[in-house]
């Protein structure tokens, strides 16, 4: 076990993948949220995704919202797109970090993209030419890396196997997506240990949902073998789509309640998070699974 880091880099996935997973939204609101976060101390957000509003039609108006958002300087932005069209819109709207995914399932990448694992990763290789060429940086995350709901679990050769490959390809980082909660500390730390045997200084980000309770366990594992960058969700916002009526990811105000207990600093003011997810409820019109956000910090007294 390595000494804890004494800082963590968060990104706030909610504006995208948060949203996407629930009713559609007006785009005021969304530009209201990416505006309050962008206020919290956060360092990084996840904006936007530029999809065929046929695919996913809360992010119809991605284009609207980024122009209207106030993009503070000192707050790094992303983008998730699915193929090269979508990787030319993110482009002309002025990203230069962008998100490509990837299932480790063959049987979830289908579902979702109706191709196979390879398929897809021969069109990340030419989504990553493309993107280089015009100077952005590419994530690939992995989804389904701990556990598939259609062929459970995920050998953890198979997921570096992937990062081989991405890698190779020319990814600058790489995510690993809990897509459904399956993960829990053990498999956390055998995934790191596979891929850090044959990548041992690739950036690293793990994007866990609380779906079965194992959120923030999984991060304080991952924590002790030295990652140091997490996405986390305002609120709790999103959803599983294999466990109906479970929470998805897990909430910022809870992970950074958790690290600042620890003495690991994030950047992010507490309190204004904590606002920033009463407004995602208010937004969302239903109660979010945040359990700071319904009881507040630890040093809040009655």
């Amino acid at each position: 076990m390595e000494p804890l880091p004494e800082s963590v880099s968060i990104r706030e996935v909610g504006p995208r993948d948060g949203l996407q997973n629930e009713d559609p939204v007006p785009t005021d609101a969304k530009v209201r949220l990416i505006d309050a976060l962008s206020a919290t101390g956060v360092g990084r957000i996840e904006a936007v995704s530029f999809v065929h509003p046929k695919a996913i039609p809360q992010m119809a108006d991605a284009d609207e919202v980024w122009q209207r958002a106030a993009k503070p300087p000192r707050v790094r932005y992303s983008a998730l797109v699915p193929n090269s069209r979508g990787a030319q819109r993110a482009l002309a709207a002025g990203f230069t970090e962008i998100e490509v995914v990837v299932s480790a399932s063959d049987t979830h990448n289908r579902r979702n993209v109706n191709r196979s694992t390879a398929e897809s990763l021969d069109d990340i290789a030419a989504l990553i030419a493309l993107l280089h060429d015009a100077g952005a940086r590419v994530e690939v995350i992995i989804a389904t890396s701990f556990g598939c709901p259609y062929e459970g679990d995920i050998d953890p050769a198979r997921v570096a196997g992937i990062v081989d490959r991405v890698r190779a390809d020319g990814a600058d980082r790489i995510a690993f997506g809990d897509t459904t909660g399956m993960g829990t500390p053990r498999r956390v730390r055998e995934l790191l240990g596979a891929v850090r045997d044959r990548h041992a200084d690739v950036p690293l980000l793990l994007h866990f949902h609380n779906t079965r309770g194992t959120g923030l366990a999984n991060i304080l594992a991952a924590l002790e073998l030295g990652v140091t960058e997490f996405d986390a969700s305002v609120g709790g916002l999103g959803g599983c789509p294999y466990a109906p009526g479970a929470s998805g990811n897990v909430a910022t105000e809870e992970v950074v309640h958790m690290l600042h207990d620890m003495g690991i600093a994030t950047g992010i003011d507490l309190e204004a998070m904590i606002e920033a997810a009463a407004l995602a409820e208010e937004i969302v019109g239903r109660r979010l699974p945040s359990g700071v956000l319904r009881a507040g910090p630890r040093t809040r007294l009655v």
